[in-house]
């Protein structure tokens, strides 16, 4: 548009797919994968498969009632999946999107072989850790499926990119900002200082790390705890009885 290059409505001007009854697949169902999921079932009623070395028994319980709701105000319901494998998300979903711990058994877990595997018009969205995905592999991959597509907010070596991939135009690039909310920034900050604060006063550890709000509620006190500290069992510090 502001480069004067519209020439007016055309019936296949950027027609992309209808996500209403396609396949979301997450890989890693933790607090975040399942919030995804969960936009993605209520929000474009898509149907889900994830793999997780556990059980995500609240977004299935999500899924389930979600269906039930929209068969009896006479929709499709939606339907889930849990799969035996990670390769079985690959190659059923249209929409798949990464969300586990980036460790020595993730590095690389999307490769040319995986990639290989899903199908040629899937979309690959990645808002973990960059090193999840082999890059060089996605840039090849990018280049001989043109109908593939990836949406990347992390990037191998970021802030840099490997070679090729910039000039994707399947791939939709942008600077590690899926928290760049002014509410979800300032309270990534005023968790990180309580903790800091809670470890000075020697509070214990907060028993509920998936249930932070009341450390972010303006109007009362914090809780005498430390928020979130992810290794806390390792270095076996007190757990809170708030």
């Amino acid at each position: 548009m502001r480069a004067g290059l519209y020439d007016g409505w055309l019936p296949h001007l950027f027609v992309g797919n209808l996500l209403k009854g396609q396949t979301v697949g997450v890989i890693g169902a933790g607090r975040i994968g399942s919030a995804y999921a969960r936009m993605m079932v209520e929000g474009f009623k898509m149907n889900l498969i994830y793999f997780d070395l556990y059980q995500a028994t609240r977004l299935e319980k999500f899924v389930t009632a979600y269906g039930q709701f929209l068969k009896a105000n006479g929709e499709e319901p939606v339907t889930w999946k849990r799969a035996s494998s990670m390769d079985e998300v690959l190659q059923e979903a249209d929409v798949i999107s990464l969300h586990p711990v980036l460790d020595k058994t993730t590095y690389h877990l999307i490769n040319k072989e995986r990639l290989a595997k899903m199908k040629k018009e899937a979309i690959l969205i990645n808002c973990s850790r960059g090193p999840v995905v082999d890059e060089v592999a996605l840039v090849e991959h990018l280049r001989a499926n043109p109908m593939f597509r990836v949406g990347l907010d992390v990037f191998e070596d970021e802030p840099y990119m490997k070679p090729g991939l910039s000039e994707m135009k399947n791939a939709i690039i942008v600077p590690h900002i899926a928290s760049a909310s002014k509410w979800t920034r300032e309270g990534m900050a005023k968790l990180a200082a309580l903790n800091v604060l809670g470890k000075i006063k020697g509070y214990p550890v907060w028993s509920d790390p998936n249930r932070v709000d009341p450390f972010l509620n303006d109007n009362a006190p914090a809780p005498a705890a430390c928020p979130s500290i992810v290794n806390s069992k390792a270095l076996g510090l007190p757990v809170s009885k708030l």
